[in-house]
C-alpha cells in the first residue's frame, strides 16, 4: 500500500486547512486509517482515526471540536478538515492504514499501523 498526504501549507491562526490521503496498491475500504502528527523535537502522537466503514471516528483530546476525519471509500481517500488552527498543530501530518481486521477499535499506538505516507507539512502562524 502506497499512501500519499497532499493539503498541508502555511496559514495564519484561526485558519483552516484541509487534507487528504491517497491511497494506492490495495484497497483501503476495509481497514482502519488514522491520522498521526509529529511536531520538531516530539514524538509522533495520533490525531484522529476512522473505523474502516466509517461508522465510529476517534479523537485525540487536542483536536476535537476543531478537526473532522472522513474517507471516500470510492476514492481510497481519508480526508482531515481542521479549522481553527493554532500554532501548536505545526507539525508534519501522517496518514497511516491498520491491516489488522481484528481490531475492536481504533489504534492509538502509531507501532500498531502498517504502511504509512511520508506526511505533508502544516506549519500555522502565530
Amino acid at each position: 500500500v502506497q499512501l500519499q498526504a497532499y493539503g498541508g501549507g502555511l496559514v495564519q491562526a484561526g485558519g483552516s486547512l484541509r487534507l487528504s490521503c491517497v491511497a494506492s496498491g490495495r484497497r483501503t475500504s476495509s481497514y482502519d486509517m488514522s491520522w498521526f502528527r509529529q511536531a520538531p523535537g516530539k514524538e509522533r502522537e495520533f490525531v484522529g482515526g476512522i473505523r474502516w466503514s466509517g461508522g465510529s471516528i476517534y479523537y485525540a483530546d487536542s483536536v476535537k471540536g476543531r478537526f473532522t476525519l472522513s474517507r471516500d471509500n470510492a476514492k481510497n481517500t481519508v480526508y482531515l478538515q481542521m479549522n481553527s488552527l493554532m500554532f501548536e498543530d505545526t507539525a508534519r501530518y501522517y496518514c497511516a492504514v491498520d491491516l489488522d481486521r481484528s481490531s475492536a477499535h481504533i489504534a492509538r499506538d502509531a507501532a500498531d499501523y502498517d504502511y504509512w505516507g511520508h506526511g505533508t507539512l502544516v506549519t500555522v502562524s502565530s
